[in-house]
Order: structure tokens, then C-alpha cells, then sequence
């Protein structure tokens, strides 16, 4: 498993509760935001947003430090002197990849537009005509909200995690033979003493 494949398996099953609360929170906000406004405001709403942080706290530096007569420096020194740069080797690598995936689905697409299969040109085009249908109820960014992978994506993995089930569950708890333990007996994660 990579550092993001890492990263993402923390955020999703509320690792560190805080950060998860943070990104869960202001991926809804967005979300319901796109819901409401046009991504246009929204985006011009998020760079004031930013911008009146940023100027706020750059005038209140700049007072402090005329005030008490020192020399502390920019507030944002240590972000402005970073290297953002991106590598032509960094740069090369992304591209390939994307480029890998894009001609993965022009070819898909033509094989299903052209018709080369025609059992699954046929399925493409009744999901789509049940989608015209979900589309004259909803609007994309409600079923984001709704089904979203926002909410099952922040739920489903600790619940899983929670109320998994283990192995003698599913062969039929053979050290019972074959009965449920009751309330007491059987799995410790269950309440019960092991056997």
C-alpha cells in the first residue's frame, strides 16, 4: 500500500478524528455550496475567504511588529520560499500515466459508440436513458450530496470496521457446532470468553 493509498485508508476510516472532521466538513460545505451557488461564486467566495485570512493576518504582523519595533519578517516567509516547481521528470510520469488512462477510455468509448459489442452498446444506452430519467429529478451535485461518496465514503468503512464479520461467523461457528454463540459465550469481540 503506497503513502496516499495510506493517507486516504486514515481519512476514510477516522484515524485521526480531527483531520477526517475537518476534510469530511469542508468537502460537505463545498458540496452543498455547488448546490446552492454557481461554481463561479463559489470559487470567488473561497478566494475572499482566503484572501481576508491571509491580508488579515499580513497587517496584523506587519502592526505587531512596527509596535513592538522587532524584525520577526513575513508571516508567510517559510510558504513563499518553497520550491512548487514541478520536475519535467515529475511532470513526464504524471502525463504518461494520464495519457495510459485517456486512451484507455477513447478506446472503450469507440468500442462502445461504434457498436463492437452490441449487448454492451445496448446496456450503455439503457443506462443512459434511466439516467435521463434520475437527471430530471436530481442534479449532479445533489446526487454527489445524496448517494455521495462523501457520506458512505466517511461512514461505510468505520461501520465495516466496527461490526465486521469474522470468520467463524461465516463458517458457522464450528467450535459451537454450527450454533450461534448466545450472549456470554463464544468469540470474545462478541461480549463472550474464547473456548
Amino acid at each position: 500500500m503506497g503513502e496516499e493509498d495510506t493517507v486516504l485508508h486514515d481519512l476514510l476510516f477516522w484515524r485521526d478524528v480531527r483531520k477526517t472532521g475537518i476534510v469530511f466538513g469542508a468537502s460537505l460545505l463545498l458540496l452543498l455550496s455547488l448546490a446552492t451557488l454557481s461554481a463561479v461564486s463559489v470559487v470567488a467566495h473561497l478566494a475572499l475567504a482566503l484572501l481576508s485570512v491571509t491580508i488579515s493576518l499580513r497587517v496584523y504582523k506587519a502592526v505587531v511588529q512596527a509596535v513592538q519595533k522587532s524584525e520577526e519578517g513575513h508571516p508567510f516567509r517559510a510558504y513563499l520560499e518553497l520550491d512548487v516547481t514541478l520536475s519535467p521528470e515529475t511532470f513526464q510520469a504524471h502525463a504518461t500515466t494520464v495519457a495510459h488512462h485517456l486512451n484507455q477510455a477513447l478506446r472503450l468509448l469507440l468500442r462502445l459508440f461504434l457498436v463492437e459489442d452490441l449487448v454492451d452498446s445496448v446496456k450503455l444506452a439503457m443506462s443512459m436513458w434511466l439516467l435521463t430519467y434520475v437527471g430530471a429529478v436530481f442534479n449532479g451535485i445533489t446526487l454527489l450530496i445524496l448517494g455521495k461518496t462523501e457520506l458512505l465514503a466517511f461512514t461505510l468503512p468505520p461501520l465495516y470496521e466496527k461490526y465486521k464479520v469474522s470468520p467463524e461467523m461465516e463458517r458457522g461457528h464450528p467450535q459451537n457446532g454450527g450454533r450461534v454463540p448466545q450472549k456470554g459465550e463464544g468469540h470474545p469481540q462478541n461480549g463472550g470468553s474464547a473456548p
